[in-house]
């Protein structure tokens, strides 16, 4: 978490504190493997970095003690523009997702939902929200991966999403081009 501190900080101060860190904890066990994860608590692990990464960001001496990541008092530069840190969105569509969103995230961040999972999503965030106390107002919803369909990108801003990723598929640039156009010229 030392060196992707700095990394994402460094991003956040190009991006002039416009940076969103959205981020999973992966679902293929051999690539977990050989990054030297955790795989059956590749979340947890996920966590602890997330707050190793909280701390480095929020104070100028920084220490982390943890069962994944330990490290004496350390001074990390640059600090992210975005304070306390920039947004942390977190990727997934499982039922825990929406704890750990609530718990220590900043937005939830499906990928290639529907309009149903979102306001599924939502009630779901309302809930625990209300029960953990945490604003729900706080808490932003991105979905990832859809499909610039201008019909289907306008039932997911309805249901509840805030930000679209649009996915393109692996087409030549001009292509890719002419389909980003397009969509925009049908949706705006």
């Amino acid at each position: 978490p030392l060196l992707l501190a700095k990394e994402v900080a460094t991003l956040d101060m190009y991006a002039k504190g416009r940076f969103l860190f959205g981020i999973g904890a992966g679902w293929l066990k051999e690539e977990t493997d050989i990054m030297g994860g955790d795989f059956a608590h590749r979340w947890t692990q996920t966590r602890e970095s997330v707050m190793a990464m909280k701390e480095l960001w929020t104070t100028v001496e920084s220490e982390y003690h943890g069962k994944y990541y330990d490290f004496p008092p350390v001074y990390s530069f640059p600090m992210p523009v975005q304070r306390p840190h920039p947004p942390i969105y977190l990727g997934g569509h499982a039922k825990n997702v929406f704890k750990r969103v609530v718990s220590w995230g900043d937005a939830w961040m499906p990928n290639r939902i529907t309009p149903e999972d979102i306001e599924n999503g939502r009630n779901e965030l309302k809930r625990l929200c209300e029960e953990s106390g945490r604003d729900f107002s706080t808490i932003g919803i991105t979905v990832y991966g859809a499909t610039p369909d201008p019909s289907v990108v306008s039932e997911l801003f309805s249901a509840g999403a805030e930000r679209i990723v649009l996915s393109i598929d692996s087409i030549p640039e001009k292509e890719a081009l002419r389909q980003l156009e397009g969509f925009v010229n049908d949706f705006l």
